[in-house]
């Protein structure tokens, strides 16, 4: 179980390998940095789950997604200022027991966010 994400480029039909994500916990309007990391070829973490079941805990948490800068890396033109530049998701952790997957299918227009198996 734990907590994973992966995110989807829905303009080129590609995972979203090369974009720049972060997590972090949050209390309140306070959010502190756990992680920083770049999405492998297969448009997740590198490193695996971003928390295994034994370290998740209930509580809130937040996804943050450069899709301006990745957009831009794979050579499309965005204007200034971008449609959308960072791609911020919160959510909340209830029950650690279970798995929780965080995707994101992302364009320069458009996200979309589900939680996943």
């Amino acid at each position: 179980m734990g907590l994973s994400t992966h995110v989807l480029d829905t303009m080129h039909g590609t995972p979203a390998a090369g974009m720049q994500a972060r997590l972090y916990t949050t209390h309140g309007e306070e959010a502190v940095l756990v992680k920083c990391f770049i999405l492998n070829q297969d448009g997740r973490n590198p490193d695996g789950l971003l928390y295994d079941s034994a370290s998740l805990q209930p509580g809130t948490y937040r996804l943050v997604f450069d899709v301006a800068g990745y957009f831009r890396a794979k050579g499309v033109e965005l204007p200034e200022p971008p449609f959308l530049n960072q791609v911020t998701l919160d959510f909340g952790v209830a029950d650690t027991r279970q798995h929780y997957h965080v995707p994101l299918l992302v364009s320069p227009w458009s996200y979309s966010t589900y939680r996943g198996s």
